[in-house]
């Protein structure tokens, strides 16, 4: 008959063994992952049509392209409001591609939670996961 510290053991082996699986997974696609993740761009397209924001996978403004018609009705607050609004969206989107790129290897909660930098729910995820929960 097994005991619970058998079983103990045994679950804890199995999570190694699914660690380093993990890890050399890592190893052998995180690099290109990493770089998809990197080169990735995103331009999102206001709602009136005349502002463009092209963001990278941190959500940093790479490109702002204003058309000419915005000088036909000048309301400075409203273009502010439409570029913030634009960026905003652009960042958003490039932050869920960044978590499509790296799913085949991160879970997307655990991605986002890392993203997000919430230390508590990355923390509890890897205590879910080590006491064979997760």
């Amino acid at each position: 008959m097994e005991s619970s510290h058998d079983r103990d053991t045994a679950g804890l082996q199995a999570y190694a063994d699914e660690l380093r699986a993990t890890f050399m997974r890592l190893q052998s696609e995180g690099a290109e992952l990493h770089a998809k993740a990197r080169a990735l761009q995103v331009t999102e397209k206001s709602r009136d049509g005349l502002v463009n924001a092209t963001v990278g996978a941190r959500g940093e403004l790479i490109r702002l392209d204003l058309d000419p018609r915005i000088y036909r009705h000048p309301d400075a607050r409203k273009l502010a409001d439409t570029i913030t609004e634009t960026v905003q969206r652009a960042a958003e989107k490039a932050r869920e591609r960044v978590i499509e790129v790296f799913s085949p290897l991160i879970p997307a909660e655990q991605m986002r939670a890392h993203l997000d930098g919430d230390l508590e729910t990355v923390m509890a995820q890897l205590a879910d996961q080590m006491g064979g929960r997760g």
